[in-house]
């Protein structure tokens, strides 16, 4: 049987933390987004946030994962004021724009099943790792998941 990969090292100065970790964090963003551009952003926008605490930061990619999830949260949340803004004012968005289902069913969950989802099948992170992103504890990062899979399995079954 192999053994466990060791765990990642925290990286010793912000440049080596911004070229070691920048690349996991678009992916994460990207994954939860549907928007590589967006992800981008939001990611710069969150190593902005670390590099101003760097000095009371014990775990840069805790909190650059935190930070990560919750801008994307924050973005999801923009977008959804900006629909309904453009539904009253009776411009019509165009949904269809290099969208798939299941990036379509995703960004119709709410938050934390989203991000649930994408932290355990995307990132591959445990309950535990999940729930420190989250906010949350383990045995509702379980629930989130369960529900979030159910939503996606009615939506694309339709």
């Amino acid at each position: 049987m192999a053994a466990d990969p060791a765990p990642p090292t925290a990286p010793t100065s912000f440049a080596e933390c911004y070229a070691e970790l920048r690349p996991e964090m678009i992916r994460l963003a990207a994954a939860m987004t549907g928007s590589s551009e967006t992800a981008q952003d939001l990611v710069q926008d969150a190593f902005v946030r670390l590099h101003g605490a760097w000095d009371r930061v014990h775990e840069p990619r805790a909190y650059l994962r935190r930070a990560v999830v919750n801008a994307c949260h924050s973005h999801h949340r923009r977008r959804r004021v900006e629909r309904r803004h453009a539904a009253l004012g009776g411009t019509e968005m165009n949904a269809s724009l290099g969208a798939d289902e299941l990036a379509d069913a995703l960004d119709g969950l709410p938050h934390r099943q989203r991000a649930a989802l994408v932290l355990r099948f995307y990132t591959d992170l445990s309950d535990v790792d999940i729930a420190s992103a989250l906010g949350c504890r383990p045995g509702t990062v379980a629930s989130l998941i369960h529900r979030g899979l159910e939503q996606l399995r009615r939506v694309i079954d339709r």
